[in-house]
């Protein structure tokens, strides 16, 4: 059997992968002294980056950051509207931040801990794990954000809340969770609350109630099915009902601005749940740019559709 010189299946693979032919002579040319592994992945990325991107259509947020252990948590689908909902639970779907409450502390849902007053604290029970969402109110998706991960807790969290919509631990169908919350949240309280929820009469009544609740400022619905248990991941026995596509993206890296902003945050590169990547440069305010969510961080990105080969547009 012959035997191939190492260094022409590196130069092989190197042409494969589109680096161009001096560079392939450069990196595989036979040698005392081994071509380094960084120069190569440093190569690849170089023409990683010259590739097309999609485009993003507008507003982008940060939902989580990198954590060693992170809680499971139920994630929601997307509401097909040939999918009949009748009889399934509805309730708001907040624009706020998520949260998870360990029976001793609070969590984002990237696992980093809250610093949340101690007044808030007091009205969540103790060895009760609850998963909810932290919120300001309609349209202040960015001053929660702020407010919950300040490391020295301000006078906004008086006007925070935690509402509540399930019980990760606890035993049986939703609706059985539902009625052991009522048991353990506080009567009327101030900032741990429990989520509204109503029953769907039909896919007619279901539009409606989106409709009326996105007229008044929120974000959507969310619908639950009655007898589901809880799920540590994406279910289709949670669907988000809204009038915008977003899907969620993990951050890979930070493009620095040019013009106005210089010595800011000009684009991040994300990687979609389907293994796309691309960057988002719009629908930053200012002092997103100044400090934008660090790589390994879930964010959440909004677009008008989908191309044939999928891109985002």
């Amino acid at each position: 059997m012959i035997r191939r010189p190492a260094h022409r299946k590196i130069s092989n693979r190197l042409a494969h992968d589109g680096i161009d032919p001096a560079t392939v002579r450069r990196m595989t040319k036979p040698a005392t002294k081994s071509v380094p592994l960084i120069d190569i992945l440093r190569e690849r990325a170089r023409l990683n980056s010259m590739k097309p991107l999609p485009v993003l259509a507008c507003l982008l947020f940060t939902l989580s950051l990198p954590a060693a252990e992170a809680p499971k948590l139920l994630l929601a689908k997307t509401w097909d509207e040939s999918f009949d909902p009748t009889g399934w639970w509805i309730s708001e779907k907040y624009d706020g931040m998520r949260g998870y409450w360990d029976g001793k502390a609070l969590w984002t849902r990237g696992g980093k801990a809250i610093a949340a007053p101690e007044y808030f604290m007091a009205e969540l029970p103790k060895g009760v794990e609850l998963d909810g969402e932290l919120w300001l109110g309609r349209g202040k998706f960015e001053e929660t954000v702020s407010t919950v991960r300040r490391q020295t807790p301000d006078d906004r969290w008086k006007q925070v809340r935690f509402m509540v919509f399930d019980a990760p631990k606890a035993k049986g169908t939703f609706e059985r969770r539902m009625a052991f919350l009522k048991t353990k949240l506080p009567v009327n309280g101030k900032h741990v609350q429990p989520v509204p929820q109503w029953r769907c009469k039909g896919k007619s009544h279901l539009i409606a109630e989106r409709d009326r609740i996105v007229k008044a400022g929120g974000e959507g619905l969310m619908i639950r099915e009655p007898e589901s248990v809880y799920e540590g991941q994406r279910s289709g026995t949670l669907l988000k009902v809204k009038t915008h596509d977003d899907d969620e993206a993990t951050v890979i890296g930070h493009k620095p601005g040019k013009g106005k902003f210089e010595g800011m945050l000009g684009s991040l590169r994300v990687r979609a749940t389907d293994g796309r990547e691309f960057s988002v440069g719009t629908g930053f305010t200012n002092a997103q740019r100044k400090n934008p969510p660090p790589i390994g961080s879930v964010v959440t990105y909004r677009y008008r559709g989908l191309t044939d080969r999928k891109s985002v547009v």
